[in-house]
């Protein structure tokens, strides 16, 4: 699997080019609204567009591409699917998504790669499938498509999916004839071929298990096999499990930190500390300073005003991140509410926190006249700890007139020389392909040892921004990834989304609260529900995790199973022990005079099944199967004491329904097996092991009998 650095260095070398085309076919279309139009961008023309005779999932328009080529986008449906090929019947998806309800124009990235083989397009399919309005005809305004039309480059990819194709017809022989134990018709055409059906640790594997019958040998090979790490992918493609659990917690004293929102927390997982300071008690900001240890779950307050030990003064929606290797935690930015700023103090000031030595610094009273940014909220700020780099994205600045505001580009500062650098001001670079605008409410993560930036989503002027960025350090160029969480779901508008991430497993986890209407400026619109998401950057997959039920957003009454949704709370990521905490906020009531600010405190802990428990469930399979032969041999004493003692070690007596199997088992020593065909059982359970090991290692998928059709 290509990751994701190469595939975009893919990009980067091989450029994409706008790819001319013509109309292939259609379904139907409405008086003037001809296919065609599609090829013209006019937006401010009303009758430039494609529009179906009808409204239902049987429309479509092919378009065919003047050459063939590798397509990598398809520009400007609440829901359509997009399809390609190297003919108009035979085509596989590419894109399943949807558009904003708004006039802005959209790009997509298709799939352009699968099984690791770069897939040549010479036809598109797109297939609308659901409008904004109900009874309402589809429409097309305009569709761009970029990709690469160098023709050594396309005539390369075009043989090496051609030869991909007929290895995989012969992978498929090959596994038929074995599957019906034509071993000589297998050995002769693997011979002719040279051609391996699956990784030889696998066919070490069959041979042993459905030839051999070793089924001692089978199970020290699956012990291997999970050594090896070749199990991750498995455990990997189940979803999270998750529970959360409310934290009661206090000082010595019984005091907790207050009712809050717009707070900053930080964590050191080493030591096991979640760091709090300020926030803005719906009255007054703070400027107190607390310190959660994990491990005694006991609050201390280092400071009840941090701005009288050298720190920042009383603040809100600012940013705060650890620096894990030297202890020392970063202050900048804050919010100015509309009646403080006609006598407020609009310098950037910016401070370091020594943990060790319980010492604060203020490395700038004005991080602007620095070359920093100007006073800004509701920012993102990350640290490369090994470089002693500061990132600093989006934020909106603050300024004596309300209505006077932009957005701040990425900054960069470096600690050693204390230096500022602008690395991308807000909206396009020359050097970038992708329209890149600065925000608030996302979410910027750092991979150290990739040395990327991953930015998600936020809102600009109102509207939500459901894209996902990532930008390479070392190679200063932003690349786009597939849409994020918000665009997999049918949900209209997302807020106060907050993301951690694991640098372990590379998963980015994202808590985000769905809203029951388009508009935020809608006075009805109403925060209803939470929903927790993944992304898998090893896979390239967004994945639910979890949506909960509506929440009253007038219900008084404590939660007891997960934390309400809310606004302005804060939540990170013990990336050890596989932990998120999340505090505070303010509750979702759009009549300021009934919103309250929260001190609630929870934990959610995610669990995957682990691989002692894995290699249990597979152990469990083999020990089936060899008990089933032994009933078969006779000798009914050594069989009921290999089910007492070996098979009843590796059953889960707690799963009720493993258990009831197990002890269905007995019922072959008196009535014995009724299959007796030991060469086809043994098959079963070799390509049920297989479902546990990578895609990359295994036989084809597919069934040779399976591509015969019946007329």
């Amino acid at each position: 699997m290509l990751s994701i650095k190469k595939r975009n260095q893919l990009e980067l070398d091989l450029s994409l080019e706008k790819l001319p085309y013509e109309i292939h076919s259609y379904s139907s279309y409405t008086a003037f609204y001809y296919p065609r139009n599609i090829m013209e961008n006019k937006p401010l023309e009303q009758s430039s567009r494609w529009s179906s005779s009808c409204g239902d999932e049987m429309q479509y328009i092919i378009i065919k591409l003047e050459s063939m080529a590798i397509v990598r986008h398809v520009c400007n449906l609440k829901k359509f699917k997009v399809y390609g090929g190297l003919t108009p019947n035979n085509m596989i998806e590419l894109l399943s998504s949807g558009l904003r309800n708004d006039e802005i124009p959209e790009t997509f990235r298709l799939k352009h790669q699968a099984n690791n083989v770069i897939l040549p397009c010479q036809y598109i399919k797109i297939v609308p499938l659901v409008a904004y309005a109900p009874n309402f005809n589809f429409s097309i305004w305009y569709i761009e498509l970029k990709g690469i039309r160098d023709q050594e480059v396309v005539q390369k990819v075009y043989y090496d999916f051609i030869t991909y194709r007929e290895n995989e017809a012969i992978r498929l022989c090959l596994k038929h004839f074995r599957q019906r134990n034509y071993l000589d018709a297998f050995n002769s055409l693997q011979s002719r071929t040279n051609l391996l059906l699956e990784d030889p640790f696998l066919t070490e594997l069959y041979t042993q298990l459905v030839m051999n019958g070793d089924f001692q040998v089978v199970e020290e090979r699956v012990s291997n096999a999970l050594e090896k790490g070749l199990f991750e992918e498995y455990i990997r493609s189940h979803a999270y499990k998750h529970q959360w659990t409310k934290i009661d917690a206090t000082n010595i004293d019984g005091d907790s930190p207050c009712m809050r929102g717009g707070h900053q927390m930080c964590i050191d997982v080493e030591a096991g500390c979640i760091y709090l300071l300020g926030g803005w008690n719906g009255a007054d900001n703070l400027s107190d300073f607390w310190v959660y240890n994990v491990n005694t779950k006991i609050w201390t307050l280092i400071s009840s005003d941090t701005k009288v030990q050298g720190g920042p003064g009383p603040r809100s929606n600012h940013k705060i991140c650890l620096d894990p290797d030297n202890k020392q935690i970063y202050v900048l930015g804050r919010f100015i509410g509309r009646d403080m700023r006609a006598n407020a103090n609009y310098d950037s000031d910016f401070y370091r926190y020594d943990i060790i030595c319980n010492e604060w610094e203020q490395l700038s009273e004005n991080t602007l006249l620095d070359g920093g940014p100007v006073l800004i909220y509701d920012h993102q700020m990350c640290i490369d700890s090994e470089k002693q780099i500061l990132y600093v994205f989006g934020g909106r600045t603050v300024h004596p007139d309300a209505e006077h505001f932009y957005y701040s580009g990425l900054f960069s500062y470096n600690i050693a020389s204390k230096k500022w650098k602008l690395i991308r001001s807000d909206g396009n670079d020359i050097n970038d392909r992708i329209q890149f605008k600065s925000r608030i409410g996302h979410s910027m993560l750092l991979d150290p040892n990739e040395k990327l930036l991953y930015i998600i989503g936020g809102e600009r002027d109102n509207k939500f921004l459901s894209d996902f960025y990532i930008y390479d350090i070392n190679a200063d160029s932003i690349y786009d990834l597939p849409a994020d969480y918000a665009a997999q779901d049918d949900q209209d508008e997302v807020s106060m989304q907050r993301t951690t991430f694991d640098i372990n497993t590379r998963e980015l986890f994202v808590l985000a609260g769905l809203k029951d209407k388009k508009d935020k400026r809608d006075k009805k619109a109403t925060l209803v529900r939470n929903s927790f998401w993944v992304y898998d950057l090893k896979m390239g997959k967004w994945t639910k995790l979890y949506q909960s039920e509506n929440f009253d957003p007038y219900k008084t009454s404590d939660e007891t199973s997960e934390p309400r949704p809310r606004y302005a709370y804060q939540m990170v990521y013990d990336s050890e022990n596989k932990v998120q905490y999340l505090f505070g906020g303010r509750t979702v009531e759009t009549e300021v005079s009934k919103q309250r600010r929260l001190d609630d405190f929870w934990k959610l802990q995610l669990v995957r099944p682990k691989s002692g428990d894995l290699l249990r469930k597979i152990k469990f399979l083999i020990r089936k199967q060899k008990f089933r032969e032994m009933c078969l041999e006779g000798d009914s004493i050594k069989a009921l004491k290999y089910l007492q003692v070996q098979l009843a070690q590796v059953v889960d007596h707690t799963n009720e329904k493993e258990s009831s199997e197990f002890y269905g088992l007995s019922t072959s020593l008196i009535l014995g097996d009724e299959t007796n065909d030991t060469f086809n059982e043994r098959t079963k359970l070799y390509e049920k092991l297989l479902e546990f090991f990578p895609e990359e290692m295994k036989q084809p998928k597919g069934n040779l009998i399976d591509l015969i059709n019946i007329e």
